[in-house]
């Protein structure tokens, strides 16, 4: 298939890109290049510089590509700077990912995959997160990724697009080539690796009396492979709406900062901070949907191997894309 896909000068973007070119298809990269690399974009793929929120440039990249189908990963994504600066997340995330269903709908393009995100779900009433479970957003970043998702399945029903939502949280490892680099850094396990590296003089424990076992908090993490293959299998077949992608268990803030001790045999030094405003004791969702219609089984997202590979990228790349 001739894929036309939205953000993949980052992090999964440029994952899932390598990982459709391994699998003989074709991918046209639709990127701005603000926040991704362009030392990220597979060399096998055809780099189109170019900003969703400009309606005119989006159809003209669409029209020329001409492709089976889209993947939608660009987008804004942290939740600090959301509440700080909500209308550039509206206005990119919501705004702008319209601005390319209407260029897919123009140039007679159905099928989209889209990464959202779990934070679609806020506070949920339970865990695992199931895909009925309401969803009430917290903050400005998972409004804007639930916006798009109600805008595509009114597409659905008025234009008969063809829309697949994954939510999920956190991402992480990487591919031989491909790797986590962001700036800045909120993700727990680069940050733990940069203390590993001497580039930070410790890592923070915001919490350690949450009800769970040691007392810090929970969360899903997922191999981008395992992503990438997730989103590759979306790409098939007739099924719509939304999928869960989780391992249904998570792991804990101290089983991280442990397993990166013991991968990469360093001293890895803690601070006990507060707890952060709104932070629940724990977050994993249920993929059983997606096992089921997508056949999709996570395979590489054991805290060992997601670590391995992490730590493989980051001493290979110990500044990231920005050699």
């Amino acid at each position: 298939m001739k894929i036309f896909l939205t953000g993949g000068a980052g992090y999964i973007g440029s994952v899932t890109t390598e990982m459709l070119l391994d699998g003989g298809h074709e991918v046209i990269v639709f990127d701005n290049l603000e926040r991704g690399h362009k030392a990220a974009v597979d060399k096998r793929a055809k780099l189109v510089k170019g900003d969703l929120r400009d309606a005119a440039q989006v159809q003209r990249a669409v029209k020329t590509a001409r492709p089976d189908a889209v993947m939608h990963f660009a987008a804004y994504a942290l939740v600090g700077e959301s509440m700080n600066e909500p209308g550039m997340y509206f206005a990119n995330n919501t705004t702008g990912a319209t601005n390319l269903v209407e260029a897919m709908i123009h140039n007679d393009v159905q099928r989209i995959v889209f990464s959202s995100t779990c934070a679609t779900y806020g506070f949920p009433d339970r865990v695992p997160i199931t895909e009925d479970t309401p969803q009430r957003p917290v903050n400005p970043y998972g409004e804007s990724k639930l916006m798009f998702e109600k805008v595509l399945a009114w597409y659905q029903k008025i234009y008969h697009l063809e829309p697949v939502f994954l939510r999920y949280f956190n991402a992480c490892g990487a591919t031989s080539k491909f790797g986590e680099d962001h700036e800045p850094e909120t993700h727990l396990i680069p940050n733990v690796i940069r203390v590993a590296l001497k580039q930070q003089p410790h890592i923070n424990i915001f919490g350690t009396d949450y009800n769970t076992p040691d007392g810090t908090c929970i969360r899903d993490y997922i191999h981008i492979v395992d992503l990438g293959r997730a989103h590759i299998l979306a790409l098939t077949g007739k099924h719509t709406g939304p999928f869960n992608l989780g391992t249904g268990n998570g792991f804990s803030v101290r089983e991280v900062i442990d397993m990166v001790r013991k991968v990469t045999k360093r001293n890895i030094p803690e601070v006990i901070s507060p707890r952060r405003a709104g932070d629940p004791d724990r977050l994993v969702a249920s993929a059983e949907k997606a096992r089921k219609i997508l056949k999709w089984v996570p395979k590489c997202s054991n805290l060992e191997a997601i670590v391995e590979s992490a730590w493989a990228w980051h001493q290979a790349h110990p500044e990231g894309y920005r050699k």
